[in-house]
Protein backbone atom coordinates (compact mmCIF):
# COMPACT_ATOMS: atom_id res chain seq x y z
CA UNK A 1 0.00 0.00 0.00
CA UNK A 2 1.34 3.75 -0.72
CA UNK A 3 -0.44 6.68 1.03
CA UNK A 4 -0.21 9.99 0.04
CA UNK A 5 -0.93 13.11 1.92
CA UNK A 6 -1.22 16.55 0.36
CA UNK A 7 -1.03 19.92 1.71
CA UNK A 8 -1.04 23.36 0.50
CA UNK A 9 -4.47 24.09 -0.72
CA UNK A 10 -6.86 27.22 0.12
CA UNK A 11 -8.42 30.38 -0.88
CA UNK A 12 -6.25 32.73 -3.66
CA UNK A 13 -7.28 35.35 -6.25
CA UNK A 14 -7.64 35.44 -9.70
CA UNK A 15 -4.21 35.75 -11.12
CA UNK A 16 -2.41 34.52 -8.05
CA UNK A 17 -0.59 31.13 -7.37
CA UNK A 18 -0.35 28.67 -5.60
CA UNK A 19 1.66 25.87 -4.17
CA UNK A 20 0.32 22.02 -3.44
CA UNK A 21 2.75 19.06 -1.95
CA UNK A 22 2.03 15.30 -1.44
CA UNK A 23 3.95 13.37 0.31
CA UNK A 24 4.08 9.45 -0.39
CA UNK A 25 4.98 6.56 2.36
CA UNK A 26 4.86 2.70 2.39
CA UNK A 27 5.50 0.54 -0.44
CA UNK A 28 7.09 3.20 -2.52
CA UNK A 29 9.38 1.18 -4.48
CA UNK A 30 7.11 0.04 -7.25
CA UNK A 31 5.76 3.89 -8.01
CA UNK A 32 6.42 5.17 -11.36
CA UNK A 33 3.93 7.81 -12.39
CA UNK A 34 2.73 10.74 -9.93
CA UNK A 35 0.74 13.66 -10.72
CA UNK A 36 -2.13 16.11 -9.88
CA UNK A 37 -5.74 15.21 -10.96
CA UNK A 38 -8.74 17.46 -9.91
CA UNK A 39 -12.41 17.60 -9.28
CA UNK A 40 -14.62 20.53 -9.35
CA UNK A 41 -18.44 20.20 -8.77
CA UNK A 42 -20.63 19.01 -10.48
CA UNK A 43 -17.24 17.79 -13.32
CA UNK A 44 -15.76 14.33 -13.76
CA UNK A 45 -11.99 14.07 -12.44
CA UNK A 46 -9.44 15.55 -15.19
CA UNK A 47 -5.89 15.05 -15.67
CA UNK A 48 -4.23 18.36 -13.65
CA UNK A 49 -0.46 16.93 -14.69
CA UNK A 50 1.74 13.72 -14.58
CA UNK A 51 5.48 12.90 -13.78
CA UNK A 52 7.14 10.11 -14.11
CA UNK A 53 10.27 8.91 -12.07
CA UNK A 54 12.46 9.46 -14.84
CA UNK A 55 11.10 13.52 -14.99
CA UNK A 56 9.03 13.14 -18.07
CA UNK A 57 5.89 15.13 -17.89
CA UNK A 58 1.59 15.43 -19.40
CA UNK A 59 -0.05 18.51 -18.68
CA UNK A 60 -3.92 18.96 -18.93
CA UNK A 61 -4.45 21.42 -21.79
CA UNK A 62 -6.19 23.61 -19.88
CA UNK A 63 -3.25 24.17 -17.56
CA UNK A 64 -0.63 24.23 -19.87
CA UNK A 65 1.47 27.09 -19.21
CA UNK A 66 0.52 27.92 -15.99
CA UNK A 67 0.93 24.45 -13.88
CA UNK A 68 3.95 23.02 -13.40
CA UNK A 69 4.58 19.47 -11.79
CA UNK A 70 7.88 18.52 -9.89
CA UNK A 71 9.16 15.34 -8.20
CA UNK A 72 11.51 14.93 -5.75
CA UNK A 73 12.79 10.76 -5.78
CA UNK A 74 14.87 10.82 -2.80
CA UNK A 75 12.32 12.33 -0.38
CA UNK A 76 9.14 11.03 -2.48
CA UNK A 77 7.16 14.10 -3.18
CA UNK A 78 5.47 15.52 -6.05
CA UNK A 79 4.68 19.35 -5.60
CA UNK A 80 2.45 21.55 -8.15
CA UNK A 81 3.40 24.96 -8.93
CA UNK A 82 0.43 26.51 -10.06
CA UNK A 83 0.17 30.36 -11.57
CA UNK A 84 -2.61 32.54 -13.38
CA UNK A 85 -5.03 31.11 -11.25
CA UNK A 86 -8.67 31.22 -12.71
CA UNK A 87 -11.92 30.89 -11.29
CA UNK A 88 -12.48 27.83 -13.48
CA UNK A 89 -9.07 26.13 -11.59
CA UNK A 90 -11.11 26.14 -8.43
CA UNK A 91 -11.63 22.29 -7.63
CA UNK A 92 -10.52 19.31 -4.96
CA UNK A 93 -7.59 18.10 -6.13
CA UNK A 94 -5.72 14.77 -5.73
CA UNK A 95 -2.92 13.39 -5.54
CA UNK A 96 -2.34 10.38 -7.24
CA UNK A 97 0.17 7.93 -7.58
CA UNK A 98 0.53 4.33 -9.77
CA UNK A 99 2.47 1.19 -8.74
CA UNK A 100 3.21 -1.47 -11.34
CA UNK A 101 4.93 -4.66 -9.73
CA UNK A 102 5.54 -7.79 -10.91
CA UNK A 103 2.98 -6.72 -13.62
CA UNK A 104 0.29 -5.76 -11.55
CA UNK A 105 -0.95 -2.13 -11.67
CA UNK A 106 -2.16 -0.08 -8.58
CA UNK A 107 -3.81 3.52 -8.29
CA UNK A 108 -3.58 5.40 -5.05
CA UNK A 109 -5.17 8.60 -4.14
CA UNK A 110 -5.08 11.05 -1.76
CA UNK A 111 -7.99 12.83 0.35
CA UNK A 112 -7.93 15.69 -1.93
CA UNK A 113 -7.34 19.44 -0.92
CA UNK A 114 -9.21 22.35 -1.65
CA UNK A 115 -8.55 24.96 -4.18
CA UNK A 116 -10.79 28.00 -4.55
CA UNK A 117 -10.18 30.69 -6.83
CA UNK A 118 -12.10 34.07 -6.16
CA UNK A 119 -12.15 37.70 -5.04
Amino acid sequence: QVQLVESGGGLVQPGGSLRLSCAASGRIFGVNFMGWYRQAPGKGRELVGIITSGGSTNYGNSVKGRFTVSRDNANNTVALQMHSLEPEDTAVYYCHAVAVVGGVRDDYWGQGTQVTVSS
